[in-house]
């Protein structure tokens, strides 16, 4: 039987294997200096030579960007590590339902750890990582270059470590800590992303232009969508120019992709929600009279004020089962359009042809939008139809019925959106940052985070580039306050989706914040520390962020949702941990004859059944979040995870019947303990038992 690894990929090996299938003659065996076993490596004289095309006698200028320690950030991003994620039932929310999951430790760790679980799966990242301030960071990878190793390394220092410069600047090791500790958590996030994903990453004036080189090497030149400007306010007391501004480096992982799929991006205009809101009211009170509802809409656009934003948009006024709607040309633009025969339906006769010919390339396509309800018939077949342009999109409408087709937008120019309620975001965008710092004040009891992002903007922007897929994964491995957690609370209670989310944060203790800060920062933490004492809990901003994401989840259910969503505000705790394996597990050559008797057992004796399990959902790669369903069965505590995708049980003592009663579940894979059989018999019939009764079960031991 195979026995689980137990760790994250080495991916380095899997990125070798893949020069080996474009340069085999650049990939060859070397020994490993810390185990002494063979390895695959890659000749990077040889490589270079492949991809020169004359001989390469040594360096070369080339353009790149390059810091001190990058190289050991790459090798850190890639390196396996030996550790779990252990679930804290009694610090989440809804544990057994919630689709959420939130993540405490370390997050290049959490990263890792997530990586074959969530491959590919991310359609958004959204990032406030802690800009670069000169002071130390909390993240304290091993690739962090000393003080003196950057100034050898840059030229500040000789080889006796005399300075070089009078008068050196050594804000430039703050850039290369900075830039290290990003461009490790960047690769890793990168494996997570869908490929029409979206990564987000807030960012002020000093590490603008480094991280924008930054993102170019990681995701690629080509794949960068925008710059935005989020401007927050005036400073007064700037001395020069007030910078209230941060920006938004937005790049997806395959532009190309996003443009071969003609996702568009839109975002409602001023008013439209609201017309849609007094839609869904009466349709609460008329049903499907459709009729009465035209009249009592058309009611109230005459009552609003002159300069509500709804009022220009009282053109749609007609109402169906896909809300209020206006009529549209039906002809295509430019003219020569095809001409064929549309039969009306109530003369029987066919409809008099657009001079510029059909907007619809084909019958058939006419044909499907009629029996939709998006095409509107006149009272006899003397002029042509016109089509139907709701104020939100139809999903069933193809890209025929919306590119190519002209009419008046409300400025009265011609566009070509089937849907005049959207536009494209600009690439500037305004909020005041006291706003959300005074709506977490009122939400908290108390101003326990400095400086928060505003959940209602973000969840602007998460509705904005998921227009074709409304139960989307955001992740935000630099959680901080949950601005990003509650604006998917917010984008799924107003827009109707039901994105999920993973939270990452480190547990940065509030008692050493406390002694490091001075001014507003310390009274911010100060109050967070009252708080958290009054509700007993630890005293580290984790801990705070998941107090938010209580009441803020309360508070999206209390206040207006869109019927679509489920109202999932729960979330799913789990912890970066050591692995729940004793040491002698990682390192069998270590073992002494003392350590046989111990080594019988080879779990840390503090970790219990829930522990042991998601670390096989972390090694096999499974969702995190599906459902757990425990049970007893013949005096055996067993797992059944999303019924039977996979069944798991760790007890001792395993029988034959009870193999073949997990058997009868035909689960797709089920993992024991590996020293939990009564018998090495049975540890031995196990395979032979699932081959007999469940052949397509993959059987693993932990």
């Amino acid at each position: 039987m195979e026995k689980m690894k137990m760790h994250s990929p080495d991916l380095s090996q899997d990125n070798i294997a893949k020069i080996r299938e474009l340069f085999p003659g650049c990939v060859t065996e070397a020994r490993d200096e810390a185990t002494g076993k063979l390895r695959l490596a890659v000749d990077f004289d040889q490589l270079r030579q492949e991809l020169s095309d004359s001989i390469v006698d040594g360096p070369q200028e080339r353009y790149r960007l390059d810091w001190p320690g990058k190289r050991d950030a790459l090798v850190t991003a890639n390196a396996a590590i030996s550790k779990t994620l252990r679930p804290m039932c009694e610090e989440s929310l809804h544990f057994d339902t919630t689709r959420n999951l939130f993540v405490e430790g370390d997050n290049l760790d959490a990263l890792k750890l997530l990586q074959e679980t969530y491959l590919g799966q991310v359609k958004m990242i959204y990032i406030d990582p802690p800009y670069n301030t000169g002071k130390d960071f909390i993240y304290k990878d091993n690739f962090q270059s000393s003080k003196e190793a950057y100034e050898s390394e840059s030229g500040v220092r000789d080889d006796e470590g005399s300075r070089l410069i009078a008068n050196p600047e050594t804000r430039g090791r703050y850039h290369s800590d900075w830039m290290s500790m990003m461009y490790a958590r960047l690769t890793v996030a990168k494996r997570l992303l869908k490929d029409d994903g979206v990564v987000m990453v807030s960012i002020d004036d000093y590490e603008q232009s480094a991280l924008r080189k930054l993102m170019d090497q990681v995701f690629g030149e080509k794949n960068f969508v925008a710059q935005l400007v989020w401007e927050k306010g005036r400073k007064n007391d700037a001395k020069f120019f007030s910078v209230g501004h941060e920006y938004l480096l937005v790049f997806s992982k395959n532009v190309a992709l996003l443009r071969e799929k003609k996702e568009v991006w839109r975002e409602e205009k001023p008013g439209a929600r609201e017309i849609w809101e007094e839609f869904l009211r009466l349709k609460g009170i008329h049903g499907d009279d459709y009729k009465s509802i035209e009249a009592d809409i058309s009611q109230w656009y005459s009552e609003l004020p002159k300069k509500h934003p709804a009022k220009k948009w009282s053109r749609y006024k007609r109402v169906d089962k896909h809300g209020p709607w206006r009529d549209r040309d039906i002809s295509w633009p430019g003219g020569d359009g095809p001409r064929y025969d549309v039969i009306h339906p109530k003369t029987g006769k066919p409809c008099s042809v657009p001079e510029r010919g059909w907007i619809y390339s084909s019958p058939e396509e006419m044909e499907r939008q009629i029996k939709l309800g998006l095409v509107e018939f006149r009272d006899d077949h003397t002029e042509p139809p016109f089509r139907k342009a709701h104020i939100r999109p139809i999903p069933e409408e193809t890209e025929d019925s919306q590119f190519g087709s002209e009419a008046e937008d409300d400025n009265g120019d011609e566009g070509d959106d089937s849907d005049f309620a959207t536009q494209v975001r600009g690439s500037y965008f305004y909020k005041q940052s006291q706003v959300s710092v005074k709506y977490l004040r009122n939400l908290m009891g108390a101003k326990v985070f400095t400086n928060p992002k505003d959940h209602e903007e973000l969840a602007k922007l998460i509705d904005y580039v998921t227009p074709n897929d409304r139960n989307a994964l955001i992740m935000d491995f630099f959680a901080g306050s949950g601005s990003t957690a509650e604006a998917v609370f917010k984008a799924n209670a107003t827009y109707g989706s039901n994105h999920r989310f993973i939270m990452v944060q480190l547990p940065e203790s509030l008692e050493q914040a406390e002694a490091s800060t001075t001014g507003t920062a310390k009274k911010t933490v100060q109050a967070a520390i009252k708080m958290m004492k009054k509700n007993g809990r630890p005293l580290v901003l984790s801990e705070v962020t998941k107090e938010r994401l209580r009441k803020a989840g309360s508070a999206a259910i209390e206040g207006p949702c869109d019927p679509s969503w489920k109202k999932d505000v729960g979330f799913r705790v789990l912890k970066v941990d050591t692995s729940n394996m004793k040491d002698i597990y990682y390192r069998p050559d270590e073992l002494k004859q003392a350590d046989l008797l111990e080594a019988v057992d080879n779990f840390k004796p503090d970790r219990i059944p829930e522990d042991l399990l998601f670390q096989v959902l972390v090694d096999w790669g499974v969702d995190l979040t599906l459902p757990i369903r425990r049970e007893t069965l013949q005096g055996k505590t067993v797992f059944f995870v999303d019924d039977n995708a996979l069944v798991a049980c760790f007890d001792t003592g395993i029988t034959e019947e009870l193999v073949k009663e997990l058997a009868k579940y035909e689960p797709l894979r089920v993992v024991f303990r590996d020293n939990g059989f009564v018998s090495d018999a049975v540890k031995i019939n196990v395979e032979q038992i699932f081959r007999q009764l469940s052949p397509s079960t993959e059987v693993r031991t932990l």
